[in-house]
């Protein structure tokens, strides 16, 4: 009675035992054979017998198969891959492969068949070189059988190893276990020509095998000059391509800047009080700054607060708007472009044009025919901006990074490393030239081209050391192989922001012009005492000041310039600068730097404020070093199902 209780016992704990492995899928036997040619190439054929549930494996199997090895130096090379044939349960089978980062995949089975449960053989015989590690005194294959990234556990893996006739090995190793592990849970056999590898134990889910067959010097034929030439051109291709596109694009851009970006010689500068030329404040803005500084509305303000000075407007600041009103004054001489588009909106004495929110689309109308009648006439008379060179410049660099994408055979994290370090570079090398035109204003050629130039490569390539070194940490595409070419591309991208930059020049007119500029800067921002000592210099007086203040307003000097004249009110007389209230303006302002300093230098911001918005493994030998180890030489990879 005891006999059956225990046997019926025994049934259920089997049964129960038996139930969730029959829907269990994993991998009952894998065997890998590895024929090598003297020439050096691997035919191999993977013979995997799964056990399919329509779990995982429904349609068949997938194996992930890494096109990148190192040699015996421990540079990252290419390996050739081509698949033969793909068989299934002794009949030839649907296949198709795609690209996955740093390998390829091959499908097994067809979209639109779903397998039959139960235990199928799948074989796959493919091709591959630069297997074989040469070293000074042997040669090598280490061969990652199954690889460490398989979606099932195994319960056998085996390997044959057949080397070319009358070649025997002088060592043989196994490594077994996840990615790293040394365990030796194999058996190992060699007869001829022929080595045997079986496993020890059942395999789990992430643990692999790899093998190591050592051979004699020359057993197998050394690449030749002219295959290690092309498979150099064929690792390094990128890089070639990228550092001799930012090369020739650097010899470009120098010769382009040479022919026509050079700056004509600074003349000698010398303090002055009025403008060069007779310009209005607002040209001197646009000749100043190569063009218009802040959208235009620096000079438009300029323009306006030149034409209360002059007493055609009045200025009537109600914090929350401003308003331009006009003066029974007549027009006398002349309006210079910009003005007397401003003066068309308030033709009729009284009338009056706000600056508000409400009134943001007339603004920028207004703006835009101010900034138009300027450049109208005065458009390529004081500065060249070379814009042809550097369209060129651009298309070249486009077509250079162009041919490192298509022919650098970048892996996707590769190409992902890439666009995140130009990304870096062009934001580090915006901010580097801002400040350094900045930094340098006013300084010789040499110094503002050096200094630019300097402060640009050091920004743009610390930047993007900041972006590689993060990027580094979790991607294997920056090895020395592909590092060189996406420094290059950020290289390109930092050379074009900067000779953007550098290409346009002053004319010969424009330089003369500019000298005068810089003269009447350094009269506005002297030091009091220093301005008295100027021969010829007249005294300080409420209209000096005023004529002055537009065109200290246009170069961005308006508070040292009131502050001046603030100081020299508080001298002349008791209670003079409390007294001063010019009758060109209008305001709430408690104090004197307030109504007029503070009011100019805010202008501009408070017109533009109404404006609407726009909506890896190591490298060392197996037998030498401790190098071996689950997952290194060759091969490797893994698989699953779909």
């Amino acid at each position: 009675m005891k006999t059956q209780a225990a046997r019926c016992l025994a049934l259920l704990v089997f049964l129960l035992a038996a139930f969730p492995a029959a829907a269990e899928e994993f991998i009952s036997s894998y065997h890998s054979v590895v024929d090598v040619a003297k020439r050096g190439q691997l035919t191999v054929t993977e013979t995997i017998t799964a056990r399919a549930e329509g779990n995982r494996i429904k349609r068949g199997i997938f194996r992930d198969f890494p096109l990148y090895a190192l040699d015996g130096n421990g540079n990252r090379t290419k390996v050739g891959f081509n698949v033969v044939s793909v068989e299934r349960d002794g009949a030839k089978e649907d296949w198709r492969t795609e690209s996955i980062d740093g390998g390829i995949r091959i499908y097994t089975g067809n979209a639109d068949r779903l397998l039959p449960v139960g235990e199928h053989i799948f074989q796959i015989t493919y091709t591959t070189d630069r297997q074989i590690r040469y070293f000074d005194r042997y040669d090598e294959l280490t061969w990652n059988v199954t690889g460490n990234g398989w979606q099932f556990p195994m319960r056998d893996i085996s390997a044959t190893v057949s080397l070319p006739q009358d070649v025997a090995p002088t060592g043989t190793a196994v490594f077994t276990g996840k990615l790293g592990a040394t365990g030796k849970d194999a058996r190992m056999l060699t007869e001829g020509n022929e080595v045997f590898f079986a496993s020890t134990r059942p395999f789990y889910q992430g643990e692999g095998m790899t093998i190591a067959v050592k051979l004699p010097k020359g057993a197998i034929d050394a690449p030749s000059a002219e295959q290690k030439r092309s498979w150099w051109l064929q690792d390094h291709l990128g890089s070639i391509l990228g550092v001799s596109g930012f090369i020739l694009i650097l010899i470009y851009y120098y010769r382009a800047w040479s022919a026509v970006g050079r700056d004509p010689a600074k003349g000698t500068i010398v303090p002055r009080w009025d403008a060069p030329e007779g310009l209005s404040p607002a040209l001197v803005n646009y000749v100043d700054n190569h063009g218009f500084s802040e959208g235009g509305w620096t000079a438009f303000s300029a323009a306006a607060l030149n034409l209360a000075v002059k007493g055609y407007v009045v200025l009537e600041d109600l914090k929350t708007s401003l308003i331009i009103r006009r003066t029974e004054k007549p027009i006398g001489d002349k309006l210079q472009p910009g003005e007397a588009t401003l003066i068309k909106t308030v033709d009729e004495p009284g009338m009056a044009f706000e600056i508000n929110k409400k009134n943001g689309s007339r603004v920028v109308s207004l703006g835009n025919a101010f900034r138009k009648s300027i450049e109208t006439e005065h458009s390529g008379k004081y500065y060249q901006a070379n814009a042809g060179f550097t369209v060129l410049g651009v298309a070249l660099s486009i077509i250079v990074v162009f041919a490192v994408v298509v022919f650098g055979n970048f892996e996707p994290e590769a190409l992902v490393a890439m666009f995140v370090i130009g990304i870096m570079s062009f934001v580090g090398t915006i901010f580097a030239l801002l400040f350094g035109k900045s930094f340098t204003r006013g300084g010789s050629l040499l110094k503002r081209v050096g200094m630019i130039i300097v402060l640009a490569l050091v920004g743009s390539m610390l930047i993007s050391g900041i972006g590689g070194a993060i990027s580094v940490i979790s991607l294997e595409a920056l090895e020395a192989l592909q590092l060189p070419a996406i420094m290059s591309v950020a290289g390109i991208i930092a050379t074009n922001l900067i000779f953007l930059l550098l290409m346009g020049a002053p004319t010969p007119l424009g330089r003369k012009l500019m000298d005068g500029i810089e003269g009447l800067r350094l009269y506005l921002t002297v030091a009091e005492k220093d301005r008295m000592n100027m021969q010829g210099a007249p005294q300080m007086s409420p209209q000096h000041f005023e004529t002055l203040l537009p065109y200290a307003v246009a170069l961005g000097v308006e508070k040292p310039w009131s502050a001046a004249f603030e100081t020299w009110l508080a001298s002349a007389a008791a209670g003079a600068a409390t007294a001063y209230s010019p009758g060109w303006y209008s305001g709430s302002y408690s104090d004197f730097g307030d109504r007029i300093g503070g009011f100019s230098s805010s202008m501009a911001s408070t017109i533009a404020s109404t404006i609407p918005q726009q909506t890896t493994s190591s490298s060392s030998s197996s037998f030498s070093g401790g190098g071996g180890s689950s997952g290194s030489g060759g091969g490797g990879g893994g698989g699953g199902g779909w």
